[in-house]
């Protein structure tokens, strides 16, 4: 899911997975074919072989790559007409941020079914973005894989989320910088307060818990109701949210990048700051929701 940023001004204060299915009907029907499971590990092999000293690619010279990991799961993948990849890699067992599928018919043995895999797709063959391979022979369809795992990263604890968010902020805030159309001298640094942050919190939680991404509540909270909810008596609120990033560097940049965003980081008049992530354990890529408010107390 691509990392996604929003935000709230008061008038007072973002695994692409890739489906290619390719058939090449360029040899009769197969005579009897050996193991499946067999030829595709040697389909593996000769993959690994080729991304070793792969000589040519559309005749142009062509860089070594390093070997695939074979990987089961994606031996065990399925690609029929009007499949996705996505839910076949999730059926299999199989966490990804990138993948492909490709296909060819008719090949009698792993060596023709490579010689074909080389001539029309060699740049995915040897593309760095893969690190692991699934193939498999059913028929007389040959079926490869490629891969790369998703790796996510630890999660931020509460002390660290504090230290590195807060420090981040302040060093944006240190320099002026524009934010879309508007200029934004230096700011003074934020300090951190705790009841923002709960306020932040409670925001995140429910957004992860009901599927949603937006300021406003479905129950139609906002978030100056929830600062006052939570307890902070402010004369001036703003909030930024975000979906997807994984680590406090990547949130903080997203929203610095958007004008919007950046321009609430840069506001000169706020002084405080809290914010909180969350996470719904039923999501299998672990999509965090962010949460940052800022505030000026009366």
């Amino acid at each position: 899911m691509p990392a996604l940023p929003r935000l709230f001004r008061t008038s007072a204060a973002p695994a692409a997975l890739l489906f290619c299915a390719a058939l090449a009907a360029a040899y009769a029907p197969p005579a009897r074919a050996r193991d499946g499971a067999h030829e595709g590990d040697e389909l593996a092999a000769l993959i690994n072989a080729y991304r070793a000293a792969p000589g040519l690619c559309a005749g142009s010279g062509a860089a070594p790559a390093a070997p695939l990991q074979p990987e089961a799961a994606l031996s065990r993948v399925r690609i029929g007409f009007g499949t996705f990849l996505e839910p076949a890699l999730k059926k299999a067992g199989y966490a990804s941020d990138r993948a492909e599928s490709i296909s060819v018919t008719g090949p009698p043995d792993a060596q023709a079914a490579m010689t074909v895999l080389r001539e029309k797709y060699c740049d995915k063959l040897l593309s760095a973005e893969y690190s692991a391979v699934g193939t498999a022979r059913r028929g007389n369809e040959w079926q490869v894989v490629l891969a790369h795992p998703l790796v996510l990263p630890p999660l931020p604890d509460p002390a660290q989320l504090r230290g590195e968010l807060l420090a981040l902020v302040n060093e944006a805030r240190a320099t002026p910088r524009t934010c879309g159309a508007e200029a934004f001298g230096a700011a003074p640094p934020l300090t951190w307060n705790e009841t923002l942050a709960r306020a932040a919190l409670g925001h995140s939680r429910d957004m992860a818990e009901k599927h949603y991404f937006n300021h406003k509540e479905p129950g139609g909270s906002d978030p100056p109701a929830r600062a006052t909810q939570a307890g902070y008596q402010w004369s001036r609120i703003s909030e930024n949210i975000a979906s997807g990033q994984r680590t406090v560097a990547e949130a903080v940049a997203g929203w610095l990048a958007s004008p919007g965003h950046c321009a609430n980081i840069m506001n000169p008049t706020v002084t405080e700051m809290g914010a909180a992530y969350a996470v719904n354990p039923a999501n299998a890529h672990r999509t965090l929701y962010w949460t940052q408010m800022f505030g000026r107390p009366r």
